[in-house]
């Protein structure tokens, strides 16, 4: 069995793992009634009585300390497979410390696996330097991670406006559950200005709840998550993954029949279950994962990725660039569940307004000298991660233009069985 290690960072990191610690205890409760401590808790438990600390750690001021804590965790596992790293790209902790333990984890950990689940700001974020932090966050991502998973607050906070809408306007009833984290202490739908951060951390937690499933549980075709990397990212830089969720209210607790089988496969390709603002059915494709959870079989996998295919534009050298894989267990609640990863050039729309937020203060030197009185901190810094930003865009803007071209070579990847 292998184990994994997770790096959570910030506010919004430490807020979206205790969501996912939560949410894959209760999994494995629901499995194991028992309470062992069996072979699928030892992958992401360690059994111990005494209770975790956590405090504030600052770049190099804590270099050491950090590095220390990464050893001796790391030490547990008997076969480490990867790093996940939660953080946010708009405030200061998330996006500089993690990037920095990103790089920490590279340089002493090389051949571990470095999995990233950023959550990018909105274009109304209230932190104003955001487009700065996200943006300095990025070249670190593009030179030092193996995947990330990039996540959009205004896509979460769309999902559960949804929820809320259909709440409101009874299409849900009783289905709602009296503890749903889109419903208030009294039991009635959360309105008003309040931004419901439970809800879309919940979100983000059943993301890598599906996305390290075959790593807790059984399956007839369990993927291991260095597969993902593997299968999924051609280039290195192009390492940037849209996901999508699928049924859509398992993610709020909601109590709803279960989604039609074929219907599951179309939605994860629907714009309405990506946790990005993006439309991958009209960009490109380099390669594509579907995790599925529950009772589905393989020539079920099989029957939909054919009838799937051609409203899908992959590239060229690469039309049958599918992974999948199969675990047995479902959620909580749920017969069967998927979760899609897409390598899409529709990652591209995210990347640009990323770029145009910073250039509005870039050009206006607004607010730099926040950042410029820091030991090592150097205009360069600013330049170089925007220029690093824009040859990212490039890249997926040369894929785009190959869009519907010739097939020039061999198929490299097949369906997994």
């Amino acid at each position: 069995m292998t184990q994994s290690v997770v790096v959570q960072v910030g506010q919004c990191g430490n807020q979206v793992g205790c969501r996912f610690w939560d949410l894959a205890l209760r999994e494995h409760a629901a499995v194991n009634k028992k309470g062992i401590y069996d072979e699928a808790l030892s992958s992401f438990f360690r059994n111990i009585d005494t209770r975790a600390v956590g405090h504030k750690l600052y770049g190099c001021q804590y270099r050491e300390s950090i590095m220390e804590k990464l050893r001796k965790t790391a030490e547990h596992c008997d076969c480490l497979q990867c790093f996940f790293i939660i953080h946010s790209m708009g405030g200061g902790t998330g996006s500089g410390l993690g990037t920095f333990v990103l790089n920490l984890l590279e340089d002493e950990f090389p051949e571990v696996y470095r999995f990233v689940t950023s959550v990018y700001p909105s274009g109304e974020d209230d932190v104003i330097t955001s487009p700065y932090n996200s943006v300095l966050a990025m070249k670190e991502l593009n030179e030092h991670a193996d995947c990330v998973l990039p996540i959009e607050n205004e896509s979460l906070f769309d999902i559960v406006n949804k929820i809320h809408q259909m709440i409101n306007s009874g299409k849900l009833g009783s289905t709602v559950k009296q503890t749903s984290f889109v419903t208030s202490s009294a039991g009635t739908a959360k309105i008003g200005p309040e931004k419901p951060f439970d809800s879309m951390n919940n979100i983000v937690a059943n993301l890598l709840l599906n996305l390290t499933s075959s790593a807790r549980f059984e399956g007839s075709l369990n993927m291991d998550l260095n597969e993902i990397s593997m299968n999924l990212v051609p280039f290195p830089r192009l390492h940037y993954l849209v996901s999508s969720l699928t049924p859509l209210y398992t993610l709020a607790d909601v109590n709803v029949p279960s989604r039609r089988l074929d219907q599951m496969f179309s939605d994860a390709f629907s714009r309405d279950h990506q946790l990005i603002q993006a439309d991958p059915k009209h960009s490109l494709y380099l390669a594509c994962a579907l995790l599925v959870r529950g009772n589905v079989q393989v020539s079920d996998l099989r029957r939909n990725i054919e009838r799937l295919k051609p409203s899908l534009h992959f590239v060229s050298w690469n039309q049958e660039g599918w992974k999948t894989g199969l675990c047995s267990v479902p959620p909580v609640g749920h017969s069967h569940s998927l979760l899609a990863l897409a390598n899409n050039t529709c990652v591209k729309p995210t990347f640009i307004g990323l770029k145009d937020r910073f250039m509005k203060l870039y050009k206006k030197k607004a607010h730099l000298h926040h950042y410029l009185h820091i030991d090592g901190m150097e205009q360069s810094c600013f330049s170089e991660a925007v220029s690093s930003l824009s040859d990212l865009i490039e890249e997926y803007s040369e894929l785009d233009a190959t869009k519907g071209g010739p097939q020039t070579g061999p198929s490299r990847l097949k369906i997994a069985v």
